[in-house]
């Protein structure tokens, strides 16, 4: 059945993430980079500015909506995960220290695609029969396109379900029983006759939790992602310019082998990844897995937000892709090139390789700390999408399915956490290509309205 289940998958993911992506989500960036006038730059020290004061605004959100904070928050939360840690680590390992580059070209392009998502959802947002506001590209690809697109919506919504428990659940509780389970065997803790035991143990502890907040709705979702996610951000940032800064002597290197690699990755990995192809398709899928750029989900968060200027709060796009991707995926591929640890380039690698670049600098001690933040991570990734999907499952069908999908959806992490990681991965990237095809023409097509609303704004707010 595994042997099935991966060659369809081997299949659908070669198309997927081929030619067509590459048109799609580079296509789409840049011409949306075009017709705003590269908004990511022009207006980047704006939007820092911007969301950087807003983000901490404490008010208290109206009924049914969170703060610019808990938003704000609660995307990060979805996207700062894995795709920073292990993703990084499996794109450097199966496309080389090239795939960093193509992350690079694919965070600038998405800065301003997210920006677009982001306008959008709050524009074309509604308020269900709850009272809690809902928006994303199923609501922007109804209200904005009308019903003879209705299809496109649905799609994406049966797209975006399927995705959740890969993306959004497998993959983070996979990120996290390694980080534990390699905290725990580098102290001898845990013996290697009781790992399987550890993992199912794992899985049902994390089942448990995800069902806990899940069920609390968005507001507890929001309130535990400003909890977690200012503090796991901060830690990882601290640990990561640690490493750099005792291996400062080998940045020049490294930044020398990430542009060579991109355009001549045979040339760095000795010849294992000789596909300059290889390298482009990796950095760019898992640089989308980690900032979700071009899939639309984080907008999904921001459509949540008390606020009432789908511009203003787009600039969070903008922002989001700048710190997941250009800063922390960053600093995480330097822990793992500057750190010298060996690489077996052409081979899965996950969340491992990016520990053995902490502890092969700090020791065995650090393995506690970069668990607990992985961890964090791990979980507050799941948090967000879990409202991910459960908006999906409420315009697809309906709000009585929420709950029952909540539960679901928390049950995954118990075979999550047991999997092969490699075909975990392989699938997460082969239904987040699926989502983003929808979502991207859907962009495409209302590309006139982002424009609009922009001129609108900074007319008033030059």
């Amino acid at each position: 059945m595994i042997e099935f289940i991966t060659s369809v998958n081997t299949a659908v993911n070669s198309f997927i993430w081929g030619v067509p992506a590459m048109i799609c989500i580079i296509g789409v960036g840049l011409f949306l980079s075009l017709r705003t006038r590269f908004i990511q730059i022009r207006r980047f020290p704006y939007a820092i500015r911007t969301t950087l004061g807003r983000m901490f605004s404490k008010k208290d959100a109206s009924e049914g909506a969170i703060t610019p904070f808990q938003a704000v928050c609660t995307a990060l939360a979805a996207t700062v995960g894995t795709g920073n840690i292990a993703g990084v680590a499996g794109a450097i390992a199966i496309g080389g220290p090239g795939a960093v580059f193509w992350m690079w070209i694919s965070a600038f392009l998405g800065m301003c695609t997210k920006f677009s998502e982001v306008t959008l959802a709050v524009h074309f947002r509604e308020t269900n029969p709850d009272g809690d506001l809902a928006g994303g590209p199923m609501y922007y690809i109804k209200n904005g396109l009308g019903k003879k697109w209705m299809w496109l919506a649905y799609l994406f919504s049966i797209f975006g379900i399927l995705t959740v428990f890969g993306t959004g659940n497998a993959t983070q509780v996979n990120t996290i029983t390694t980080a534990v389970r390699s905290a725990l065997t580098g102290y001898g803790i845990l013996p290697d006759s009781a790992v399987g035991t550890f993992n199912l143990a794992m899985g049902i502890l994390l089942a448990s939790s995800v069902a806990l907040v899940l069920l609390g709705g968005i507001k507890r979702i929001g309130s535990v992602a400003e909890k977690l996610v200012p503090f796991m951000a901060l830690l990882y940032i601290l640990l990561s310019f640690g490493v750099v800064f005792f291996h400062l002597e080998n940045v020049p290197g490294v930044f020398s082998s990430i542009i060579q690699g991109a355009f001549s990755p045979s040339a760095v990995t000795g010849g294992v990844v000789g596909s300059f192809f290889t390298s482009m398709k990796r950095g760019v899928s898992r640089g989308i897995f980690s900032n979700e750029a071009g899939l639309g989900t984080g907008s999904i968060a921001h459509a949540c937000a008390d606020t009432d200027n789908p511009v203003h709060q787009g600039m969070f796009g903008i922002f989001e892709v700048f710190a997941d991707t250009i800063v922390i995926c960053t600093l995480t591929a330097l822990v793992i090139l500057c750190s010298g640890i060996p690489i077996t380039y052409g081979q899965d690698a996950g969340a491992e390789l990016t520990i053995l670049g902490f502890t092969s600098t700090y020791g065995n001690w650090v393995s506690i700390f970069t668990a607990i933040a992985m961890c964090c991570f791990a979980f507050s990734t799941i948090l967000g999408w879990g409202l991910y999907g459960a908006r999906c499952v409420e315009f697809l069908l309906s709000a009585a399915f929420i709950k029952p999908f909540m539960v679901i959806y928390a049950l995954v992490s118990i075979p999550g956490a047991t999997m092969d990681l490699g075909l975990l991965w392989s699938i997460a990237d082969t239904f987040n290509g699926l989502m983003s095809i929808p979502n991207l023409i859907a962009v495409f097509l209302l590309s006139g309205t982002v424009i609009r609303l922009t001129r609108e704004y900074f007319s008033k707010n030059a």
